[in-house]
């Protein structure tokens, strides 16, 4: 008897269960409007982006190496939303470097499989959670390390070298502005 009363309990609770489920998907009212930047903050954004991307690229051309795609969601996060906690530089710099070393390690490990690209992006994850340096691109990051099947150098060159030049580049822009102040901290 005390079993069935458990199993009726359970039963009815999985339609409630699921319905909160549900009902989390449909998110919350807005309480504040959506802010555009001031004018000169987003001829700054485009400018910084501009001079940012630009750089990353030359060197490349320069040295023969690949530019990440990747690169490019760092710079819309350095130079248009530079408050944000994951375009702080820590979290660019090392998200980076931390998301190379885990495609990398895939590589070595692993190999290039049809499971291994994710693989290494969730170990990109895991690593920049655990060190409290979440930047999304470093997924990117990762899975073209994997996709590339590139070698310890890319770890450097061109991850950590174009992450310090984004870097670099967002502290002369966004600092123009009076309205910003980047990085709101280093660590």
């Amino acid at each position: 008897m005390q079993v069935l009363k458990k199993t009726e309990t359970l039963v009815q609770s999985k339609p409630a269960l699921l319905m909160s489920y549900v009902s989390k998907m449909k998110g919350y009212k807005r309480t504040t409007p959506l802010v555009a930047p001031v004018p000169l903050d987003i001829i700054l954004s485009l400018l910084g982006t501009l001079i940012g991307i630009t750089a990353i690229v030359l060197l490349s051309h320069k040295f023969d190496l690949s530019v990440m795609a990747s690169f490019g969601a760092s710079a819309v996060l350095v130079f248009g939303v530079p408050d944000a906690p994951m375009a702080q530089p820590r979290n660019v710099i090392f998200g980076h470097a931390f998301s190379a070393v885990a495609g990398v390690a895939t590589v070595i490990v692993f190999g290039l499989t049809w499971w291994s690209p994710a693989v290494a992006t969730a170990l990109a994850l895991l690593l920049m959670l655990l060190t409290k340096t979440t930047h999304p691109p470093g997924g990117a990051t990762a899975l073209f390390a994997v996709m590339s099947q590139v070698h310890f150098s890319y770890i450097f060159t061109p991850v950590m070298a174009g992450a310090i030049v984004l870097v670099i580049v967002g502290l002369l822009f966004n600092n123009l502005s009076p309205n910003r102040h980047y990085p709101r901290y280093w660590y």
